[in-house]
């Protein structure tokens, strides 16, 4: 699995907004915020949440006062869901699916038990942490950060 800009950005976006989210789940976040918050290409990120909007993790409003917010509580969208969204299978090898056939060597690969595990481990991590634990996180380490700049 790599993950691309376009997957890092969609992760910022979602962080952003799940950050938002806990202090006022009504709260609509301009995408100007949203661009300085990942340091991301307004343009770039416009398709990204454009995306995100489809796939039903965001809404938008339109017009004064628009922006985007979190479909969903952040508790219950995992970083998994988005980036398989965003950057398609997590699998590092196309025959690790079930039922792949395009190799005759399939039933007895050694490697293919190898990427399994991989693909496995990956999944464990990515769909068990959720958007909640990620502002929960990332306030610890801003909390963190700010005391080591007082001592």
């Amino acid at each position: 699995m790599k993950i691309t800009y376009k997957g890092d950005y969609a992760l910022k976006a979602m962080l952003e907004l799940a950050l938002r989210y806990e202090e006022n789940s009504d709260s609509i976040i301009p995408i100007n915020e949203i661009v300085k918050f990942g340091d991301m290409p307004k343009k770039f990120l416009e398709q990204i949440l454009l995306t995100l909007v489809r796939a039903g993790f965001v809404k938008s409003k339109r017009g004064s006062g628009g922006g985007f917010y979190l479909a969903r509580s952040p508790k219950d969208i995992t970083i998994g869901e988005v980036i398989r969204l965003i950057e398609g299978p997590i699998e590092p090898i196309a025959c690790v699916k079930e039922g792949y056939h395009g190799c005759a060597d399939v039933r007895t690969c050694i490697l293919r038990n190898v990427w399994q595990e991989v693909a496995q481990g990956i999944s464990v991590v990515v769909d068990t942490i959720t958007f909640q634990d990620l502002v929960g996180r990332y306030k610890a380490k801003t909390r963190s950060s700010s005391y080591e700049y007082i001592i």
